[in-house]
């Protein structure tokens, strides 16, 4: 089947898609984004979260055909151009970036945070992110680059 979207602003059509394949497929193997990453494929893990039609979703759990007609903003996409979103850049310095498996997928969760909320609290923050999984910390740094993003916003 052909599928039609808008991928970070630029219009898509992919033919071949088959009926199983997942989003998350479609953006690393077809459009060649590999910014989110597949770690559970069960949308477990928040590794894989995108933008679709404004929501964030986790890529692995949509088919590739439900996203015909939608626009996808993926973690590349908040960048503006080889400038780093402010979110991102929060996440860079403050150190909140190990092995970078769990990072877009919680960037894109913390954007999506602060475009509801420009000062969010800490019970919020947790609510936030509570989809997203790091098997490498215990997740302080991370806290710290939403509170550092959060404060640069306002």
């Amino acid at each position: 089947m052909r599928v039609d979207l808008e991928v970070n602003e630029v219009h898509r059509s992919l033919d071949g898609v088959t009926p199983g394949e997942s989003l998350l497929h479609l953006l690393r193997e077809r459009v060649g984004l590999p910014g989110s990453k597949n770690a559970c494929e069960q949308g477990e893990c928040g590794s894989c979260t995108v933008y679709l039609d404004g929501t964030a979703v986790c890529a692995c759990l949509v088919a590739a055909g439900q996203a015909h007609g939608s626009a996808v903003v993926t973690v590349e996409g908040l960048a503006d151009g080889e400038e780093l979103h402010p979110v991102q850049r929060a996440f860079v310095d403050a150190g909140a970036v190990q092995c970078g498996f769990c990072t877009p997928g919680l960037v894109v969760a913390v954007h999506d945070l602060l475009a509801r909320s420009a000062d969010p609290g800490e019970p919020e923050i947790r609510e936030a992110l509570a989809g997203n999984l790091c098997r490498c910390t215990g997740y302080e740094k991370i806290f710290d680059a939403v509170r550092l993003a959060a404060g640069r916003s306002r």
